[in-house]
């Protein structure tokens, strides 16, 4: 009688580009994979904007993580929170969305946390100007941008209703740029003409940036002539400024010289900053690893915590030589992990070589058929780079279905200006606040 052999546990900590490469470098290997995200379904980040501003759905950005990995037979997704790293015992804490808990086992843990919206220690920002981090975000952006343009119709004086035609941006990165582009092409084209009371094309997009440029990862002459384009939109860049405070009528902002300035602002967004989740400082403290300003993980050139080379971090939760926190990294790095796992389990003895990043380039989509490319010497921007965005984001969507999708959404909003997706919710005004809605009435007489 053959004895059962337990094959080597893999814990992968996320489900998003990260985590997603890892398990699919492992779908070949003898090892038990199980995936763990407190979300059930994988989001291509990068196109979160095109699912606030109305161009694609939810489904069109997002996959469950079970549909995605249904070919993957030794890989198994749970729904929950890792909350905690036993590394003496090799078990990962983590609750369950209903409070409950579990403790997974295992043998190799690779963290693929990524990152959250940060605040900079205000987060009482958040609850009037939201982020852009998770599906959920995208959906009340989309709320926050049609809704302010139905309060504008029925605004009682023209004070409030310039309020609610203003919006404000905080953060000068891709994120932010996106969005300002959008909600131009949103007001100047796609709501023309849809109004009795205003003119949307009148609506002010205000883009805020602690910096000199926008977009100053992508070097001086692209930085120049993104800002061109947004200014060409007109999105009016407020440079080198600091925004102090926030709240439902508007923001303050600080100059370098120290002056402040109100903007009465009805919509505000946050694009600015990104932190670690709390499972990055539990892992520091279980490891002793240090961690930066922002909580990222150092790691070794093997993308391994010193001390223990059981456990890897990849993508934007791991420090190392200033990588930047795009998806391209998180792909290659959790690609790596995976693949140093799978050598360990086959027998390959050989220490595996450090963890070298191939720079692929950087894009972002300003407006329909402008956008700017990055990549090594090359570098687009107008409507050759709109093209390459067009290749770079169809090539890693995941999914046929996705891919599909997106091509006939971005046919109809290119062609025409429309948006399918531009349904949002409101909560109901009529349901009595914390009541239960009462018993059904019977369907027929007893």
């Amino acid at each position: 009688m053959q004895d059962h052999v337990t094959p080597r546990r893999v814990v992968i900590l996320g489900g998003g580009f990260a985590g997603l490469f890892a398990a699919r470098a492992l779908r070949r290997s003898p090892v038990a994979v199980t995936v763990i995200d407190r979300r059930a379904h994988h989001l291509f980040q990068p196109l979160l904007y095109q699912c606030a501003s109305g161009i694609l759905s939810e489904g069109q950005i997002a996959q469950p993580l079970r549909a995605v990995l249904r070919r993957h037979h030794n890989v198994s997704c749970l729904l929950a929170e890792a909350t905690d790293v036993d590394v003496e015992a090799r078990l990962v804490h983590a609750r369950r969305p209903d409070g409950g808990a579990l403790a997974l086992p295992y043998d190799d843990l690779i963290v693929a946390v990524g990152m959250r919206q940060s605040y900079f220690g205000h987060d009482e920002f958040a609850a009037h100007a939201p982020g852009m981090k998770t599906l959920n975000d995208a959906l009340d952006i989309r709320r926050r941008l049609y809704r302010a343009f139905e309060m504008a119709e029925t605004a009682p004086d023209a004070e409030e209703r310039q309020q609610w035609l203003t919006f404000a941006l905080v953060g000068g990165g891709p994120t932010g740029v996106e969005l300002a582009g959008q909600i131009r092409e949103i007001a100047g084209h796609t709501l023309e003409r849809e109004f009795q009371t205003f003119d949307s094309a009148q609506a002010r997009v205000l883009l805020f940036e602690g910096s000199d440029e926008v977009l100053g990862a992508f070097g001086r002459p692209l930085a120049h002539r993104a800002a061109r384009t947004l200014q060409s939109l007109g999105v009016e860049l407020h440079l080198g400024t600091k925004v102090t405070d926030v709240d439902a009528h508007g923001l303050t902002v600080q100059d370098r010289d120290g002056a402040t300035t109100r903007f009465e602002v009805r919509t505000v967004l946050w694009t600015a900053g990104v932190e670690a989740p709390p499972i990055a400082a539990a892992l520091a403290r279980a490891t002793g690893v240090t961690q930066d300003r922002a909580g990222r993980i150092a790691v070794e050139p093997d993308l391994t915590i010193p001390g223990h080379p059981e456990i890897r971090v990849t993508g934007d939760v791991m420090s190392l030589n200033r990588l930047p926190g795009l998806a391209e990294v998180a792909m290659q790095s959790g690609a790596y992990a995976g693949r140093v796992v799978r050598h360990a389990v086959e027998g390959r003895t050989k220490q595996p070589k450090p963890f070298k990043y191939w720079d692929l380039g950087s894009a972002a989509y300003i407006a329909r058929g402008r956008a700017v490319v990055k990549a090594g010497p090359l570098h687009l921007s107008g409507a050759t780079g709109w093209l390459a965005w067009l290749f770079i984001h169809l090539a890693f969507l995941t999914g046929f279905r996705s891919r599909l999708g997106a091509v006939l959404s971005w046919s109809v909003a290119f062609a025409t200006s429309s948006r399918r997706e531009r349904a949002f919710t409101q909560p109901d005004a009529d349901a009595p606040a914390g009541r239960a809605p009462g018993p059904k009435p019977p369907l027929s007489p007893p």
